[in-house]
């Protein structure tokens, strides 16, 4: 019997937290209608909120955990072990699946992460797109020239990100890191021998903003693509 934890970071995120417990909701729900004997839970670890973020994810009877800690790694691995706790399956026929409080994910997020675990592969580097609303043009056309589907570059992204569970343990787990907490976890699953695989199957989409809530993630990468593709040419600015 395969287990699932669904793991989601958050900190204040009341304007986007909705949307993304939908969209994971929803996924779960179709990992359901495959497989009746999955055993499911969703964790979302409250770090330090002060908005409706926590009276959101209560309204839905998504388990939570409350932390004050102000890092995104500590806030992933302590919502990976209320989400394995609650679960008590397998460790072998378990997976974690990873996403973040801004990010909505597709349908089949669920449905093809487990197809590769059952596959054999330990963990999923799932891609991940901006949402065009939030980027200029010039940025969201330089975006999609330089992303072409069928080609995952194997990026890190904790917005969508999958492991076994056994395989989570044995490399140690999430370390307390305030950012690229998800890059160290998957290094020390690569140093262990395990099956690493990247798909853009399953890509799902995150805001895109400039500010985020840790100081070097997505939103800060976005921001200097930003700075590069939309400055205007030296003979436009008279350099």
């Amino acid at each position: 019997m395969t287990a699932l934890a669904v793991v989601i970071p958050a900190h204040d995120e009341e304007a986007l937290i909705g949307r993304c417990l939908a969209s994971v909701e929803r996924a779960v729900a179709h990992a359901r209608e495959r497989d009746f004997g999955l055993s499911a839970v969703v964790v979302v670890a409250l770090d330090a909120c002060t908005d409706t973020t926590a009276a959101q994810v209560r309204r839905r009877g998504i388990e939570a955990v409350e932390l004050t800690a102000r890092r995104v790694g500590t806030a992933r691995r302590l919502g990976v072990e209320r989400a394995l706790s609650l679960l008590g399956s397998d460790p072998a026929h378990t997976w974690i699946a990873m996403t973040d409080a801004d990010t909505t994910v597709p349908r089949d997020w669920i449905t093809h992460q487990l197809e590769l675990m059952d596959a054999g592969v330990d963990l999923i580097l799932g891609t991940v797109r901006p949402d065009f609303a939030d980027l200029s043009a010039r940025h969201a056309a330089y975006w999609r020239a330089t992303h072409r589907r069928g080609e995952p570059a194997g990026n890190v992204h904790g917005a969508n990100l999958g492991v076994r569970a056994s395989v989570y343990a044995r490399a140690g787990g999430i370390p307390d890191l305030a950012e690229h907490e998800d890059v160290a976890l998957v290094r020390a699953v690569r140093a262990i021998g395990a099956t690493v695989r990247a798909s853009d199957t399953h890509e799902v989409e995150t805001s895109g903003r400039f500010t985020g809530r840790t100081p070097a993630g997505y939103a800060a990468f976005l921001r200097r693509v930003h700075a590069w593709v939309d400055s205007p040419p030296l003979a436009e600015t008279g350099a």
